[in-house]
């Protein structure tokens, strides 16, 4: 196909040459060289776009998971308890006295949110970000925070007996805080808060 593609192209190409037979196959070659590495960049830069779609539609997601963007929003006394909503995003959120009892947050954006008194027991935070979010007065009792970023994080009054705190990012002054009403064991995790939290 190549092939026939030079020979018709040529003419084109140098009308004004001598087809002596050595420029000829000199030319016809050049064309040809050009054609291959032009039709190869197309089939490379399809087969790349085939494989990045397929990429795409095996990676797993999570079964039944609802991915929310609630930015901004006014969710005062709203129940999310037992729900999957791994990914979602609570950022700026006003989520004051609200529940989330036994639901699944993994890897949710939280920054900003105020989630004062809210009822958060066995919620899984798991790789959450928790930047700047306001838990006071909330019961956060066997909840899992495992590798969740929570600086600027306020925990004041929060019931934390058997949450998980193991790798997560948590200020300093927070921690010292934390330590002196840790206690309890996860039941999900068996690991005890004071040993999550590095208390002495």
């Amino acid at each position: 196909m190549i092939n026939n593609l030079a020979n018709l192209l040529y003419p084109l190409i140098y009308p004004y040459q001598s087809l002596t037979f050595n420029n000829f196959y000199r030319e016809k070659t050049m064309i040809n060289s050009t054609l291959s590495t032009i039709f190869g960049r197309i089939f490379y830069g399809f087969l790349l776009l085939f494989l990045a779609f397929l990429l795409i539609l095996l990676t797993p997601q999570p079964v039944n998971a609802e991915i929310l963007n609630f930015t901004h929003a006014e969710l005062e006394g709203e129940d999310f308890s037992n729900r999957d909503l791994t990914g979602s995003v609570f950022a700026a959120t006003n989520l004051r006295n609200a529940s989330f009892e036994n639901s699944n947050l993994t890897n949710a954006i939280m920054t900003e949110g105020i989630l004062l008194n809210a009822n958060l027991r066995g919620v899984n935070f798991t790789g959450a970000l928790i930047d700047r979010v306001t838990f006071d007065l909330s019961d956060l009792r066997n909840a899992i925070f495992v590798e969740a970023i929570a600086t600027r994080t306020r925990f004041y009054d929060t019931n934390i007996e058997g949450a998980d705190f193991s790798d997560a990012v948590i200020d300093r002054y927070q921690l010292n805080l934390m330590c002196e009403k840790a206690k309890g064991v996860n039941p999900v995790t068996g690991i005890a808060t004071r040993d999550s939290l590095g208390c002495e």
